[in-house]
């Protein structure tokens, strides 16, 4: 440990520099990380839907179609125009329309009303629309620069557009809903209008590594790319409080800030240490699960709070050591109370608010299975675009699923 102290201390500029272009390298590498969208690719090997899936992919070139498109107030030979714009768009594979399984050419009275208000109804015709995989996002744009808002497009692969949409901006709004919250909070408890910015520094930096080596996994799903730098900043930011709380506790022992930052390291090392490892184990926990999105999210997070834990007991001394000065000038007075009797207070309420847990706890546990889970693409939000679309879809036409089924030849 006092190697460790005396080469952080001694070598800090440069562990600085290491840290800083580590970060900036990374963010280059974020740029090649492949991102998968597509749920499906993560469910347990020995499923049935898996194994019919993987069959399928050996024995058949054509995809199921993952779109519908609506156009409004169409005749026959309209939709047959609007069916040869969609085919023509890229990524699109194949159209079905109500004149693959029926003659239009003849009166459409003489034919399956059930079939025909499949994919023409009311003056609407529906389309079943299928858009190659990795292609989703161009496709279903092109698509609805083509049918205009008046109309609708729902399904599979218009989900799957929208949530890579969203999957980045939702990201970014957290953040800047959580940010200021964590500078405020942070300035608060803290001593020095610098300190804030400094925890944010150290944990953006491992947060912008752990990201860009994520590539070593060959691609991450949507989910751990979205929502990994919220969790690994929220669980790791304390190792950085309480290192730098640590020093400011020894710089009143110790009139050298170098002695001072060496006991914090060595004081805080075993604590932030046993923290650290019990959220690491509890991502790794997350990897033996059947459904792999679980190996994907734990091994991302458990790959996070290494790198936290080596920033923070690496990185943070060695930039509090090079700024200290500054730290000093920024100083402010308390912000927040001392909380000296608080716990005088608390004691006057320890029965009723123990009763009144107890309480609670029943109905909760009850209430949470009462939980409804929503599963596959569904729109979440019924006034997005997409929302409305498959709304507008199934009044229309009504509720309706694609399945395959597949049986032996012969």
């Amino acid at each position: 440990m006092a190697r460790l102290s005396d080469l952080i201390i001694t070598q800090r500029k440069k562990i600085i520099v290491i840290f800083i272009v580590a970060a900036l390298v990374s963010l280059v590498l974020l740029m090649f990380v492949q991102i998968n969208y597509n749920m499906v690719d993560y469910l347990p090997p020995d499923a049935q839907s898996t194994a019919a899936l993987d069959i399928m992919h050996e024995e058949f070139t054509a995809s199921m179609p993952n779109a519908s498109v609506m156009i409004k107030n169409v005749s026959i030979a309209e939709a047959l125009e609007y069916k040869e714009k969609l085919a023509s768009v890229g990524g699109v594979t194949a159209v079905l329309w109500l004149d693959d399984l029926v003659d239009i050419k003849q009166p459409l009275e003489t034919g399956n009303p059930a079939t025909i208000e499949k994919f023409y109804k009311n003056g609407h015709a529906l389309f079943s629309v299928t858009i190659a995989k990795g292609a989703e996002t161009e496709a279903c744009a092109a698509i609805r620069r083509i049918i205009g808002a008046e109309n609708a497009l729902a399904g599979q692969a218009p989900d799957l557009a929208a949530i890579q949409e969203a999957a980045i901006t939702e990201v970014l709004n957290a953040l800047a809903i959580l940010l200021p919250l964590l500078i405020l909070i942070l300035a608060l408890s803290t001593s020095s209008w610098l300190e804030p910015l400094i925890f944010l520094a150290t944990i953006g930096i491992a947060i912008m590594i752990n990201m860009g080596t994520n590539l070593f996994f060959g691609e991450i799903s949507f989910i751990t790319n979205s929502v990994s730098p919220i969790l690994q900043l929220a669980v790791s930011l304390d190792y950085a409080i309480f290192l730098l709380h640590s020093f400011g506790d020894n710089r009143k022992k110790y009139a050298a800030v170098e002695e001072a930052m060496r006991h914090s390291i060595k004081a805080s090392m075993s604590t932030i240490a046993a923290s650290a490892a019990t959220t690491l184990f509890g991502f790794v926990a997350l990897v033996f699960m059947d459904f792999r999105i679980g190996a994907d999210l734990g091994l991302s997070l458990a790959k996070g709070i290494i790198l936290s834990f080596i920033t923070v007991m690496v990185f943070l001394p060695a930039l509090t050591l090079s700024i200290y000065k500054l730290i000093d000038k920024t100083r402010h007075r308390a912000l927040m109370p001392a909380f000296n009797n608080i716990h005088k207070f608390l004691s006057r309420f320890a029965v009723p608010v123990a009763i009144a847990v107890v309480i609670v706890v029943v109905p909760s546990y009850l209430g949470q299975g009462q939980t409804d889970f929503i599963y596959g693409y569904e729109n979440v939000n019924p006034n997005s675009p997409g929302g409305r679309d498959s709304v507008a879809i199934k009044e229309e036409f009504g509720q309706s699923t694609v399945m395959a089924l597949l049986v032996p030849r012969g």
